[in-house]
């Protein structure tokens, strides 16, 4: 398939995990994808979509920096001519915290990761965008949620706080920027089989246990995989969404369904 021919993308954190799957799958669609991310495991991310003969470039990103941000923009547009669209995918689990102990410092690094570095990327990456397609091309941007975004788990009040936040920042973006033909959407994940999602569970001395409650609680019995996301986040990108904007893309194995 070529349905993002002629498209540039940015997609952060993509040096492993869903980050990586979905410049894979966007590139094998036809974009061409500046990966970013502080793990320089994302350049070897990108020499595999070149190798496999798609377009893609990697520079080292920290998306809590307002410099970083407009430096890994004017890459997009410098190495590839435009910047159609924006997949805010970096994040961080943050850990197990509970509430009446909870460290501000640690509640501020969950934030200043999973919200404010959807904010800057917004506000860094929207003009570009903009400009991009002045003349009714049209650009997506796609903010990673989850499916703690919609619904708490104990423990993870900032991770919570955080990716619900993405999801209303995501509609406020999307009516602003729905007369420049910007739509902006986020994507709601279940528990997928990342090294995110593993870390975690290792952190944890019943991991073993609370991995295979993690499924049970899914309908469809298991953790989703980083392709099943890719694919979702290819499709709110390309045209075959035109007319989706502001919206809540679950992808969660029926977990928020029960």
């Amino acid at each position: 398939m070529a349905r993002l021919s002629g498209k540039v993308a940015l997609v952060t954190g993509a040096a492993s995990g869903l980050g990586a799957a979905t410049a894979r799958r966007l590139a094998r669609d036809g974009a061409a994808v500046l990966l970013t991310d502080r793990d320089l495991a994302g350049e070897e991310v990108a020499a595999s979509i070149v190798s496999a003969g798609g377009t893609a470039a990697f520079r080292l990103h920290d998306v809590t920096s307002h410099p970083d941000w407009a430096a890994a923009v004017e890459h997009a547009v410098a190495d590839f001519g435009r910047l159609d669209i924006l997949v805010n995918n970096a994040g961080v689990a943050g850990g197990r915290h509970e509430l009446m102990d909870h460290s501000y410092d640690a509640w501020r690094q969950i934030l200043a990761v999973n919200l404010d570095g959807v904010f800057l990327g917004l506000r860094h990456a929207g003009p570009r965008i903009a400009a991009s397609n002045a003349n009714g091309g049209g650009g997506s941007v796609i903010n990673l949620s989850s499916i703690l975004g919609k619904v708490g788990m104990a423990g993870a009040a900032a991770y919570c706080a955080s990716k619900g936040g993405v999801t209303l920042l995501t509609k406020a973006a999307a009516l602003e920027w729905a007369p420049l033909g910007i739509r902006v959407n986020s994507v709601h994940p279940g528990f997928i089989d990342t090294p995110m999602v593993s870390n975690a569970l290792a952190e944890r001395e019943d991991g073993n246990e609370m991995r295979v409650a993690l499924m049970n609680a899914h309908a469809l019995g298991r953790f989703g995989v980083p392709r099943e996301i890719a694919d979702a986040i290819a499709f709110l990108a390309s045209d075959d969404a035109s007319f989706i904007t502001g919206a809540e893309l679950v992808v969660d194995g029926g977990f928020t369904a029960q």
